[in-house]
């Protein structure tokens, strides 16, 4: 085993290694995600942590790590003899993002349960992280069913293997550690709320403390023995100072004050639920704890919630996270040294003054009024920019180029689907053939036996019973009997948007509604965990101002500053979106892509702008791309050519109105209707 690198060496990253040595003091705070760029010391932190931590002792030979003085009566090594127990470092169990269900939660043979009635259980990682640390990175990547069975784990302490009527349990009590690039996704809000505390890190931009990073590392990459041996000592004393602040805990006071702090500050801050308040208890707790005090001050109740509301406080996948510090401070000014009977001065504190970033602010929330400079709104407001080509100077600088307009409140979307059934990876936008949903039928196994169709299992394995010499009750099953069961889920997609921003598009008002669509798109896009990226066509070309990626975020930071000006290279647009289309499928095969494209169906510039725009939508056509058009023509007088784009696309054409949930009926069998169509 290599030798890890120290705890202690680790340059700067104060708030990383707070919270994950307050995670080591009490367990219960709930476990830390650690958000950040890349290259930021995080997984070298999370596995420093374990061999830091003290050893932990267990029944000898048991695969689930049972404490010795309070075996798990359920286990499924047990029952356990009492006998002296064995002391083992602490485990830290790595969960890749491409794991299998299996390798999650275990594996049961089906086969030798149905034949002999014997439980053969094969433990998965949540037993190996019982009673250590369970560490997912990239944790924003993992698969939504490999989520929902941690959120299980986490929520009830113990892990069910389930399989036609035949189950096993055992206890999976672990610390929960993820780290994750925001620019990669954000979390689903269910798991989100599951870890305890959440850090935010970066790179330091300190010449002296980059050198020192450097140093450190080249130091431990050229003897990493010896470069251990020099920080034994300061690991040892943090070693021992965790020891120390766990046999204090229990003696720490959390004063009716402390509490009351608490509670004023979730409640100022609106997090939802009673989870936040019960966590910065704890926090609150530990750190006391840790700096070796009884009582819990103000000051452990400001960093409990520095660490512990950040994350729980986001409206939507838009809001960055964060805390208005002042504000933090003003609550725990106003209630403290109180002892719960601060009513009237918790209710004059005017939590609407708007300092902190509320449920409103943002491109998530109401939009706010244009503040663009003077003559800019008469400028933007004309109903065309020139197309006939001459140029207007505009803010960006650029010939016709206009200065970003805001976008509207998004609103509910309708559900865009692709037409037919596919095998993408897990999610909730398109039908698809998936580990998880309604049984559809049965097929021979591919591989290892993961869900059982036993009604075919048993019709498979009834007509050779006499032949195979069956003398009991019971049934005789071979490996060819086996049937796994075909289930019909959801799957997640490429939801490639391709963006108008030409000045035919520019008027303000429209800009700033055609803007609120794709981020009420976007916003679809993150809770159907689809990927998403953003096109942009203008001027002379088109531009790919996002690779496709699972941040949604990212795309509507990009759209929020998208500029707007110039002719209508709509071929242009449509030909880069194929070429996303194309490098795409090669990454990804199974992911099945769904064209977007925000236009008023124009298109000039160039020689004969309209038919190369016909024939680069014939061509996504003839590769069965499925594609909705969002129409944005407005004026009394329409041309309907964003219906006759659609039409060249073999797909549907919506307006910005229809594109409402409230406002439109039907539009999925639409858009499978118009696959269909492409099918016959």
């Amino acid at each position: 085993m290599s030798t890890p690198y120290p705890f202690t060496a680790v340059v700067g990253q104060d708030d990383l290694r707070l919270a994950l040595l307050l995670n080591a003091v009490s367990p219960q705070v709930g476990g830390v995600l650690v958000r950040g760029e890349k290259g930021t010391a995080k997984s070298t932190a999370v596995r420093a942590l374990a061999a830091l931590m003290p050893e932990t002792e267990v029944v000898p030979g048991c695969r689930f790590s049972c404490d010795p003085a309070a075996p798990d009566p359920s286990c499924p090594d047990g029952p356990h003899e009492s006998r002296p127990g064995a002391r083992r470092p602490t485990a830290l169990v790595e969960l890749p993002v491409g794991a299998s269900e299996d390798r999650l939660v275990g594996a049961l043979d089906i086969e030798r349960a149905l034949a002999e009635g014997v439980k053969a259980f094969e433990p998965g990682l949540l037993a190996g992280a019982h009673r250590g640390i369970l560490y997912v990175d990239e944790v924003n990547l993992l698969n939504d069913h490999l989520v929902d069975l941690l959120l299980d784990a986490a929520a009830m302490g113990a892990s069910y293997v389930e399989r036609e009527g035949v189950s096993v349990r055992h206890a999976a009590r672990f610390l929960l550690v993820g780290t994750m690039n925001p620019e990669e996704g954000e979390l689903r809000p269910q798991l989100l709320d599951r870890f305890g505390l959440t850090v935010e890190v970066k790179a330091s931009r300190e010449p002296e403390q980059r050198v020192e990073v450097v140093r450190r590392r080249l130091a431990y990459d050229d003897a990493p023995e010896e470069f251990a041996a020099r920080w034994a000592g300061e690991e040892a004393a943090v070693r021992q100072r965790i020891l120390a602040a766990r046999e204090l805990l229990p003696s720490v006071r959390l004063s009716e004050g402390a509490l009351l702090q608490i509670a004023a500050t979730c409640g100022a801050f609106e997090v939802d639920g009673m989870r936040a308040d019960i966590v910065m208890a704890r926090t609150a707790t530990a750190l006391a704890a840790w700096a070796g005090r009884t009582d819990v001050l103000a000051e452990d109740v400001r960093q409990a919630a520095l660490l512990a509301l950040p994350h729980r406080r986001r409206r939507n996948p838009f809001d960055a996270p964060g805390l208005d510090e002042d504000k933090l401070d003003e609550t725990l000014e106003r209630f403290g040294g109180q002892n719960g009977d601060g009513d009237e001065a918790g209710n004059d504190d005017g939590d609407g003054d708007g300092d902190g970033p509320g449920p409103g602010g943002g491109p998530g929330g109401q939009p706010e009024p244009d503040d663009g400079p003077p003559g800019d709104g008469d400028v933007a407001a004309r109903p065309e920019a020139d197309e006939a080509g001459k140029p207007q100077a505009g803010p960006g600088g650029g010939a016709g180029e206009r200065a970003p307009a805001r976008a509207s409140e998004p609103f509910r979307t309708k559900v865009l689907s692709v037409p037919g059934i596919g095998e993408g990876a897990a999610g909730r936008r398109s039908r698809a053939r998936t580990d998880r949903g309604r049984t559809t039928g049965a097929r021979r196994p591919r591989g290892a036996l993961t869900t059982l169709h036993l009604a075919a299992t048993v019709r498979a394995a009834a007509p050779h019973q006499r032949v195979r010499g069956r003398s009991g009750p019971g049934l005789v099953v071979r490996r060819d009997d086996l049937r796994q069961a075909v289930r019909e889920g959801h799957e997640s997609n490429l939801v490639l948007f391709v963006v108008d921003a030409s000045g035919s598009m520019a008027a303000r008002q429209r800009m700033s509604a055609v803007k609120g669509a794709v981020l009420s798109l976007l916003l679809d896009a993150y809770q159907r965990r689809d990927k998403v990226g953003l096109v942009t066509f203008r001027g002379a070309a088109a531009e790919v101002v996002l690779p496709p990626t699972s941040s949604v975020d990212a795309a509507a930071a990009r759209l929020e500053s998208l500029p707007t000006g110039g002719r209508t290279p709509l071929a242009a647009g449509l030909l880069r979106a194929h070429d996303v289309l194309r490098v795409e499928r090669l990454r990804d095969p199974a992911r099945r892509p769904l064209v977007v494209v925000v236009t008023d169906g124009r298109a000039t510039g160039g020689p004969q702008p309209v038919a190369l725009a016909g024939r680069a939508a014939r061509l996504l056509a003839a590769e069965g791309t499925a594609s909705v058009v969002v129409d944005c023509e407005a004026g009394p007088v329409r041309l309907g050519l964003a219906g006759q784009l659609a039409g060249e696309l073999d797909g549907t054409a919506v307006t910005l109105d229809e594109l409402r949930a409230d406002s439109i009926a039907g539009l999925v069998r639409d858009v499978q209707g118009a696959g269909t169509r492409r099918a016959a």
